[in-house]
């Protein structure tokens, strides 16, 4: 049996039971009504009879005799008469009347008349009014009994008791019991249609799921989300967000979003625009890392149920990618010094050959004074690493082809050998790739300037460029403001510098901006990568020319 007709079956039994149990008080209830109206009606005929002038007279006349009345003169008496008269116009099953010593005065049967009454008197002789359901000569009957007292006062001289039998008390009992049941029946109807309500918009709200299915889903949702390093986003139809998972949460930026829109949770506007367009979408830089989004629509039945989106990190993928990017051209930069090294002993040996040793130390002594290779980069002798100097050469050439040139700041000072060059590498080209653009799309001359510095382990990089600057507004290490910029206005290209910046951060270093520019002014940029220095020696150092 599915759960929604089990909850129907137990919603309409305890709807039953809540019915019987109310018909039941009410039915009682009834009952009570019906006996008090019944008392209360036999009560005020006996007191006006018991007040009857007439009557309290006779009565008075009949106790003060010390005789026993004549029952054939009592038959056609006036107690007789006004007595059954009373009880006609009533519907009382008796009106009897008695004297101080119980014997009836008037009584509906005749043959009964100057006997003793069947039920107690003596508390009514003594003053007292009495109401109760009793059984006498004429069976059971709801009956009242009042005092008849002397017109001087003193002790009453008589009592009047009028009954009236049960079957006419519950004469509207039937009526009563079905006006019961056909509120009853209505109300059990009523319950009927609202549980069956409630159970189709049950049934449509979990799409026909039942509750053992539900926490299966709930232990697959959390067992799937809770398991991967993806982010997973589920929004309804209207945009608000139903699930979230730790990881989307993180990389997406988003505060309690449960609940919530993207835009109430916190969601910057490029990923909101990114959602709401739907398909994937790479590159996406939020704070600092690289995100990928697909968002795909959800249909069941042919209703939509909203969107999941998949958010991916980037970062490392593409840090791994810069890192390639930067290990390529570091292997074309020493293939041209492998080959120009090649060609300058291919020089020396041919005049060795030639028997000409002079002019070959005369030649080898001059490279030995120009260096290894001539790369067009001013100033690079300034930088004695031989990473940086073979880097800086192969970007040079790769800058020089895009019309820009790259020259090494004066106050470079490196002391030390870099290892674990391939972070340095990243974040160095990156921002000399992004100074590099700014500086071209401001025109010539386009230089970028670069300077080194080593502190114990950590490296120290300084990058300027000759472009326009920053424009104000615009954080360069997210997508922030950037959307209504012209492209001239922009610095780089919005995952170079984010992805510089996470780089170092994750080696407790820092990419910040020294310096926006403007006005005639490029900007400058700063990069500290602790750990990627082996500090020289300082017997090595004094050496240094």
């Amino acid at each position: 049996m599915r759960f929604a007709t089990r909850v129907l079956l137990l919603q309409l039994a305890l709807v039953a039971a809540v019915v019987a149990m109310c018909t039941t008080v009410f039915l009682v209830l009834g009952v009570q009504q019906l006996r008090a109206e019944s008392e209360s009606s036999a009560l005020n005929i006996a007191r006006t009879v018991a007040e009857d002038p007439d009557v309290r007279a006779l009565v008075a006349e009949i106790s003060a005799d010390p005789g026993s009345p004549d029952p054939d003169e009592l038959k056609d008496g006036p107690l007789q008469e006004l007595s059954t008269a009373v009880a006609a116009r009533t519907d009382a099953l008796f009106v009897v009347i008695a004297d101080d010593h119980g014997i009836r005065l008037a009584h509906p049967n005749e043959a009964l008349l100057g006997e003793v009454v069947s039920t107690p008197f003596a508390d009514v002789l003594a003053g007292n009014e009495v109401v109760d359901w009793e059984r006498g000569t004429l069976g059971e009957s709801a009956r009242a009994k009042v005092p008849i007292l002397p017109f001087g006062g003193g002790a009453p001289v008589g009592e009047v008791s009028v009954g009236f039998e049960r079957a006419s008390v519950f004469d509207d009992l039937p009526v009563l019991i079905a006006t019961i049941a056909v509120a009853a029946l209505g109300a059990f109807a009523l319950a009927a249609l609202a549980t069956f309500v409630m159970r189709r918009r049950w049934e449509r709200l979990t799409l026909g799921l039942q509750p053992e299915e539900l926490v299966s889903l709930v232990q697959n949702q959390a067992a799937v989300l809770d398991g991967v390093g993806d982010g997973v986003v589920a929004l309804d139809p209207r945009g608000v967000v139903r699930v979230c998972n730790t990881a989307a949460e993180r990389m997406l930026g988003l505060a309690a979003p449960i609940g919530r829109t993207l835009v109430e949770a916190g969601a910057t506007a490029s990923v909101v625009a990114a959602i709401s367009a739907g398909g994937a979408r790479d590159g996406m830089v939020v704070g600092d890392r690289v995100l990928y989004l697909d968002s795909h629509p959800v249909q069941r039945d042919g209703r939509s149920l909203g969107d999941v989106v998949i958010v991916r990190d980037r970062t490392d993928l593409v840090a791994l990618s810069e890192r390639l990017d930067t290990v390529r051209a570091m292997t074309g930069a020493l293939r041209v010094q492998r080959h120009e090294f090649a060609n300058r002993l291919h020089v020396a040996t041919g005049l060795i050959d030639a028997d000409r040793p002079a002019d070959a130390r005369a030649f080898l002594a001059e490279q030995l004074e120009r260096g290894a290779v001539d790369f067009p980069v001013a100033g690079l002798g300034r930088v004695t690493d031989p990473f940086l100097q073979s880097f800086l050469g192969a970007k040079s050439l790769e800058l020089g082809e895009r019309g820009v040139a790259l020259t090494v700041g004066e106050g470079t000072l490196v002391l030390g050998t870099l290892t674990q060059v391939e972070d340095v590498a990243a974040i160095l080209g990156n921002l000399l790739d992004n100074a590099a653009t700014a500086a071209a799309r401001a025109g010539a001359p386009a230089r970028v300037e670069t300077t080194f510095l080593t502190d114990v382990d950590q490296l120290v990089m300084t990058v300027a460029d000759s472009g326009h600057g920053i424009a104000a507004g615009v954080d360069v290490f997210t997508t922030t403001g950037r959307e209504n910029l012209p492209a001239d206005a922009l610095h780089g290209l919005g995952i170079g510098l984010p992805l510089s910046r996470e780089l170092a951060r994750r080696r407790g270093g820092d990419v910040w901006i020294i310096d926006p520019g403007g006005r005639g002014a490029g900007a400058v940029f700063g990069a500290r990568v602790p750990g990627v220095v082996v500090p020289q020696h300082p017997s090595s150092r004094e050496e240094t020319p």
